[in-house]
């Protein structure tokens, strides 16, 4: 998935927003002093719920033991739940009267990577991914991000004389392969459960601790993975003419498809093509009859997507006939569109949010770049859910500015080193959801 480092960063430079439009509920201040004894009184609970993750991490979809602990604290906070949507996804459902239907989701699993942070609380664990024996770790934060949809849950439950309506609360499986809001839809998400009206997500960055940004509009890029396989015919290493090499036929396509972002598209449109990773071979005499070649794709417009789509294809097939091979097989992985935030949920959240956070509320408009990772929450609102999706500051400034220093760059998001503030950052996405869901945050109506 993406390096999420890069959220948000355009809105850093706008730390001053003067809030316009819509004014928050009049008892918003009333409403977040009780929110915040709430936190005090649960943020303990919380926090031990994130250290238990943190230690525990599981890959995508395979999530059991974070799904039923999340069931189990979202049964006790009074909703109705139901496990294993999508997998191993988890709904919980509480409803309080008359009211929209609102969806809150948090992300589950982890990635497979060694853990070098150093914390008292490091992950050790280790999962199969690929067929091979790995360790995991909770390196993009998702460990905060279940924390803090039970502290959603616990205060809508305790709040309920502030807000009305049905609020559906998601834990989902598989974010970072960008499946996991696509196996849930198709496993009836929207049909079994009441279809939101609208919905929030938020995700912790490297942004300083007590940041809360938001974008309005695109806030992310589409994403496209595959895999791609070139056949050709193994034997001897000595005996080359008598095979169809399948490796320098993929180095080939590894250098030319570059062309194609360098070339073909718009230098001033965004794309990114990566080659994540290249599998062939056994031993140095021996020329093998596979090479596989995994290939990512980012975009921010229809044109480009498609640019990077159709070229990387035809790249692929030209490499193979000149290396005189089969056409190759060309696998979609999967991958999820642009992410975007509602305009007027943006600058209805501004005005609500101020008040709370003050100048750590930053604001990008409709007309700044996206981040150049991708998020599959963007699926939910493809689906029709018009959304808004934080971004939580979760690194202590004294560390950034230690760092910034010494001319090292703060840990991003699926680095080994990535160690974010969890308390600043739970409390703060609870906060900003919750008095969003208060204030009558909402899209524009129709």
């Amino acid at each position: 998935m993406m390096a999420k480092h890069g959220l948000w960063a355009a809105a850093s430079l706008l730390l001053s927003l003067t809030a316009t439009g819509a004014q928050a509920a009049p008892d918003l201040a009333a409403a977040n002093a009780r929110l915040t004894g709430l936190l005090d009184k649960n943020y303990p609970a919380l926090d031990a719920i994130y250290k238990d993750l943190h230690q525990h991490p599981e890959l995508g979809m395979q999530e059991v033991r974070t799904a039923g602990i999340l069931a189990k604290h979202l049964r006790d906070a009074g909703l109705t739940v139901t496990e294993k949507v999508g997998g191993t996804g988890v709904v919980g459902v509480l409803k309080n009267g008359e009211g929209p239907t609102i969806l809150v989701r948090a992300d589950m699993d982890a990635l497979p990577m060694e853990e070098k942070t150093g914390l008292a609380w490091a992950s050790k664990a280790r999962a199969t991914y690929e067929g091979k024996d790995v360790p995991v770790m909770h390196a993009c934060g998702h460990d905060t991000h279940v924390a803090y949809l039970v502290g959603v849950a616990q205060a809508l439950s305790a709040m309920r004389d502030s807000w009305s309506g049905t609020v559906v609360l998601i834990g989902q499986p598989a974010e970072e392969p960008l499946s996991g809001a696509r196996a849930m839809l198709d496993d009836g998400l929207f049909k079994r459960f009441p279809k939101p009206d609208f919905g929030f997500a938020a995700h912790v960055t490297n942004l300083p601790a007590g940041v809360v940004a938001i974008k309005a509009g695109p806030s992310s890029s589409a994403s496209d993975s595959y895999a791609i396989t070139f056949h050709g015919r193994g034997g001897h290493g000595s005996m080359p003419a008598a095979t169809i090499d399948p490796i320098p036929i993929a180095a080939r396509f590894v250098t030319d498809t570059q062309v194609v972002i360098s070339r073909e598209k718009d230098p001033a449109a965004f794309g990114v093509l990566t080659i994540g990773a290249i599998n062939a071979g056994s031993a140095p005499n021996i020329i093998p009859d596979s090479a596989e070649v995994k290939v990512n794709l980012r975009s921010q417009s229809p044109e480009v997507r498609k640019l990077l789509q159709d070229g990387t294809a035809r790249v692929a097939k030209s490499a193979a006939a000149m290396g005189g091979a089969p056409e190759p097989t060309i696998r979609y992985l999967g991958g999820t569109g642009i992410m975007m935030n509602d305009p007027a949920m943006a600058k209805a959240a501004v005005a609500a949010l101020t008040p709370a956070f003050g100048k750590g509320l930053v604001f990008a408009p409709e007309s700044a770049t996206p981040m150049s990772g991708s998020e599959d929450y963007s699926e939910f609102v493809d689906a029709g859910v018009p959304s808004l999706f934080f971004g939580i500051g979760g690194y202590d400034p004294a560390v950034l500015a230690d760092l910034k220093a010494k001319g090292e760059p703060a840990p991003t998001n699926h680095s080994p080193f990535f160690a974010p503030k969890a308390e600043p950052a739970i409390r703060n996405a609870v906060t900003a959801i919750v008095l969003s869901i208060v204030g009558g945050v909402r899209p524009a109506a129709k």
